[in-house]
């Protein structure tokens, strides 16, 4: 199998995966949408759950790389508030941009694969981990209150975001607005900054 073939595999099934889930996708269906019989895919990839861990660890790498480069800019400049903000910002960047990722973990999040264990452990906790190390010092320094729980604000962020990225809003006339509408996405990002300057008891106003 050339490597265009491989990619074009992982390609189709991340869209499917994120689109039905683990559980409810089939070798049959990646195969026929790259093109390829069962045979050929099952030969180069191992089968549904080995491609489905290729998948995962593929969004799991964007997902880091992402992340690296917000906390990296969240030790630039003079204003952690601000910073803290930005690091909302390029999440919420992060998951308009690839939206198959926060699909992916919302499937698991309703049980999908749950025969396919350790990917929380090995991916997640990691990152969270990063997340509250980097926002511990601005706690020390009393710009987040004290009080905060900080691993629930951050999954608050997860959620809020994840959710707006695979599912949008309805507008009052019952439409979906997805995070492609400007408008929407310009509203939801005021609405996330607020919900994350009084979670975290930041001082002054939101921005």
């Amino acid at each position: 199998m050339t490597s265009g073939q491989a990619d074009a595999i992982l390609k189709v099934a991340t869209q499917l995966f994120a689109a039905l889930g683990y559980d409810g996708t089939s070798t049959r269906q990646i195969a026929d949408a790259a093109g390829l019989n069962i045979a050929t895919v099952n030969y180069h990839v191992g089968g549904k759950r080995e491609l489905y861990l290729a998948v995962m660890e593929a969004a799991h790498r964007a997902e880091k790389s992402a992340l690296d480069r917000a906390l990296a800019r969240l030790q630039d400049g003079d204003d952690p508030v601000a910073a803290i903000h930005r690091l909302a910002d390029d999440y919420l960047d992060f998951c308009v941009t690839h939206p198959e990722v926060p699909a992916l973990w919302m499937h698991r999040w309703l049980s999908d694969a749950s025969d396919v264990a350790e990917l929380e452990r090995q991916y997640v906790q990691p990152l969270l981990d990063a997340v509250s190390a980097a926002l511990r010092p601005a706690v020390e320094a009393g710009l987040i209150a004290a009080e905060t729980d900080l691993d629930y604000t951050v999954w608050s962020v997860i959620w809020t975001v994840h959710g707006f990225a695979k599912g949008g809003v309805l507008d009052a006339e019952g439409r979906r607005r997805t995070a492609g509408d400007r408008a929407a996405l310009r509203r939801f990002r005021a609405h996330l900054h607020q919900c994350l300057h009084r979670m975290l008891g930041l001082p002054g106003n939101p921005r």
